[in-house]
């Protein structure tokens, strides 16, 4: 017990330095290239952030645990958008650009409501059961394919607001080193702490969907929260906005698509009330657009996101 606590502050104070690191090393490409923030968090960011739910789906999938590995994703996203941007906007009031409301979110609203309409399709699935097949897993790759490359098409010459200013330009070695160290204290220290937090759970025998969908998808979230915090503590807003929408696209485009690709799953235990959640705070984030101060989520907005999510992790305590 007392070794996994201790490896569970190591994985902390990795993520967080790792999080500081490739804050800057992205923040110096973009503007060394006139790449919005925003674009670069939805992309190097976001990929790099996603990577332990990456790792934990596809190891979750292959192991034959399909509540595991979709509650991952799941959980991942109500944990990204509701805690994280929630958090995010009581630090500092994150304003959105006309393609944040009129493209962005829109399509990550779309995407997770494709995954539900795959899960629950019933076409391709063996012996009836609900879940995500190798012909789902490639429609779901295609789609991640064709997002990234509009995306990095429509890289250059970000919108007013997303924070590249005129500051001299970090030096493009020390740029990509500080991604590349970054991104490895976010995954290996993510890594840590899932793995410990998810051994002290085992011991007070709590179900596989229960931890799949709380301590596992907060835990490999903590790269996203990290990023987040200390970009609207660098007001870099733009950026923790694209890191959160990013990660949720890749987490069901790439991350689903690849370990249904490898390992077709079934579900059980994941209710219908969880995949909802996976729509709700996206609508919730579009919808704060236009509600309050018009264009930007503000603190209150943030307070509702917050409180929003310990309601369901309540709710979810209670069924559990």
């Amino acid at each position: 017990m007392f070794t996994d606590v201790l490896w569970i502050v190591v994985g902390l104070v990795m993520i967080l330095l790792g999080s500081d690191w490739l804050v800057d090393g992205a923040s110096g490409i973009a503007r060394r290239y006139g790449i919005s923030e925003f674009v670069i968090g939805m992309t190097i960011v976001g990929i790099g952030t996603s990577m332990p739910e990456l790792v934990s789906s596809v190891i979750s999938a292959v192991g034959g645990y399909g509540d595991m590995a979709l509650g991952n994703v799941t959980g991942s996203n109500i944990c990204n958008v509701l805690l994280i941007l929630g958090v995010t906007a009581l630090i500092s009031p994150i304003g959105f650009t006309r393609n944040n409301i009129h493209k962005d979110i829109p399509f990550a609203i779309v995407v997770s409501m494709l995954l539900i309409v795959l899960l629950y399709n019933g076409f391709g699935l063996f012996d009836g059961a609900w879940g995500i097949s190798r012909a789902d897993a490639l429609l779901l790759l295609l789609m991640f394919a064709v997002f990234m490359v509009d995306s990095f098409r429509s890289a250059k010459g970000g919108e007013e607001g997303d924070g590249i200013g005129n500051a001299k330009p970090m030096p493009m070695k020390k740029a990509i080193l500080f991604i590349a160290v970054g991104l490895a204290g976010l995954i290996f220290g993510g890594r840590l702490f899932v793995d410990h937090t998810v051994s002290i759970a085992e011991r007070f025998h709590v179900s596989e969907a229960f931890i799949s969908i709380t301590l596992m998808a907060v835990g490999t979230s903590l790269p996203e929260l990290a990023t987040c915090v200390v970009a609207a503590l660098k007001r870099k807003n733009q950026l923790a906005l694209g890191n959160i929408i990013g990660s949720n696209v890749f987490n069901i485009l790439l991350i689903v698509g690849t370990s249904a690709a490898i390992s077709p799953f079934s579900i059980e235990s994941i209710s219908a009330i969880d995949m909802l959640m996976v729509v709700v705070p996206v609508v919730m984030l579009w919808l704060a657009a236009f509600t309050g101060k018009r264009y930007r989520l503000d603190r209150a907005e943030g307070a509702v996101f917050l409180l929003t999510y310990i309601g369901y992790i309540v709710w979810l305590t209670v069924n559990a």
